[in-house]
């Protein structure tokens, strides 16, 4: 029976991933209003977030990663790259994996560009993908460590929160970003 409720799960996970950009193309309103509250959202669960994000260079914000698999995966989200508080563009994340997993989770995700050559370099990749030369790094937090007061060695540096869903594991190598236009 748990089998079956997974696989449906699955089933329609992947449909929704497979379908998701051209069936609920989003307004620019609808991606800007998720964008603020995940924001919000990012400052209230993370200790220091709002103090970090006002030191960051940019930020890359998605409300919403959806991934799921059984032996195959994927996962999709929309977010904003922000600047100073502005939205500069308007992208989207992707990636496909094969390998012992199985399970389905949504979760938010701000990738912060700690540095002004790794923001640079952002803006000039077409297509950039994440985790390829290594200086990208999930960030781990205790719940009452203030991260506005913990030195990042890379310069870029994702945090990853608001969890729902059972699959073991949150990874952003080999990750995808494309721009796009809601």
């Amino acid at each position: 029976m748990i089998m079956k409720k997974m696989n449906a799960l699955l089933i329609t996970l992947l449909l929704t991933l497979l379908f998701t950009q051209t069936s609920a193309a989003k307004t620019v309103q609808e991606m800007e209003k998720e964008v603020d509250f995940a924001i919000e959202k990012f400052k209230q669960e993370v200790q220091g977030g709002e103090k970090f994000l006002s030191k960051v260079k940019g930020y890359l914000v998605l409300p919403s990663v959806i991934k799921g698999g059984f032996i195959v995966g994927g996962k999709y989200g929309e977010g904003a790259l922000r600047v100073k508080g502005k939205t500069k563009f308007y992208l989207s994340m992707s990636a496909a994996s094969i390998g012992l997993q199985a399970g389905a989770q949504e979760y938010s995700m701000v990738i912060a560009f700690i540095t002004e050559s790794a923001l640079k370099s952002f803006y000039k990749g077409n297509g950039w993908e994440a985790g390829v030369d290594g200086s990208i790094t999930v960030a781990e937090w205790g719940v009452s460590k203030d991260i506005s007061s913990i030195s990042f060695e890379k310069p870029i540096v994702a945090f990853i929160y608001g969890e729902k869903g059972l699959m073991a594991g949150v990874s952003i190598a080999g990750t995808k970003f494309e721009q796009i236009t809601p």
